[in-house]
């Protein structure tokens, strides 16, 4: 009974303040850290911010074209619409219709890859898409995942290993828009351009959905370099990129494609928050480190 008044009294105050004070007090949604900053977690275990969108996330979720931006200097962040169908590997995870949650990429006929994290009981699938309007588009297709497996090795708050397959209840159709990418079994070097695509949040802190795919080139910082902006937080399984002037995926990218080389190197995980600050790249999972795991899964469950 001490607990209950407890938490009585303190949503109580809590209400209080937001009357009075105007104090937001932060909504979880999921147990996921959604817009805290990585050094507040509670358990006192490292975290970053996962740059996925939930539903009652308050602010964060995305609701059609109401919060969209026409601001065409802002995308991603600081990035620039996609060239028509030019990453034709790439996927978005629907929560309904109109509401995207995370991205994914297409890695064989009848199998996505997207982050671990992003894991939900029903997976709403569309491929071929540049817009997510309600619009039809030429070669569109409507999936759903029948199975999805997380990496055996995934660890919440810290995500070490994040990433997992979902596997579509049939295979592509082939088209020109929808197309599978290959994934590199060489690991970044630093200094390697790399190309970042998603729908997520084109500005941060305040939330703003392109009406378009966006894409960022970014640059592979050095281990050094990256665990000096995370420090106890990076291991083998991640990859930090960004640049200085503040370029960056941010919420809704997260499983979405980084492709360096014309193959697929990693997938948008985690990063600070706001995002797009200096000092602050995005951590990506290090595909490099999974590529049997990948491959025996799909052999294995096909």
């Amino acid at each position: 009974m001490a607990t209950v008044g407890f938490c009585w009294t303190w949503m109580l105050g809590a209400l209080l303040a937001v009357l009075i004070l105007g104090v937001t007090v932060p909504v979880l949604a999921n147990e996921e850290p959604s817009c805290d900053n990585p050094s507040s977690n509670p358990s006192g275990n490292p975290s970053g911010n996962p740059r996925e969108l939930e539903a009652g996330a308050g602010e964060d979720m995305r609701t059609g074209t109401d919060d969209r931006s026409d601001d065409s200097s802002s995308r991603i962040i600081n990035g620039s619409e996609c060239a028509m169908h030019s990453q034709k590997w790439q996927a978005a995870l629907m929560m309904s219709p109109s509401q995207l949650y995370c991205g994914a990429v297409l890695v064989a006929p009848q199998w996505l890859l997207t982050a671990a994290h992003c894991r939900k009981p029903v997976f709403r699938i569309l491929l071929g898409r540049h817009t997510l309007s309600p619009a039809f588009e030429s070669g569109q297709q409507k999936l759903r995942g029948v199975k999805s497996i997380t990496h055996p090795g995934y660890s919440h708050p810290g995500h070490s290993n994040d990433l997992m397959l979902i596997k579509m209840n049939r295979k592509i159709q082939d088209n020109q828009n929808i197309k599978p990418i290959n994934i590199s079994s060489r690991c970044p070097s630093a200094g390697t351009t790399c190309l970042v695509s998603g729908w997520g949040t084109t500005s941060s802190p305040q939330v703003n959905f392109p009406k378009a795919l966006q894409c960022l080139n970014i640059t592979v910082v050095s281990r050094e370099e990256c665990r000096n902006a995370y420090p106890g937080q990076i291991d083998k399984t991640m990859f930090c990129a960004g640049d200085k002037a503040g370029r960056d995926s941010c919420q809704g990218d997260s499983g979405g494609p980084v492709v360096c080389n014309d193959s697929l190197q990693g997938l948008v995980s985690w990063g600070d928050f706001p995002c797009g600050k200096p000092n602050k790249p995005g951590v990506y999972t290090n595909l490099c480190q999974f590529t049997k795991w990948i491959h025996d899964t799909i052999r294995k469950n096909s």
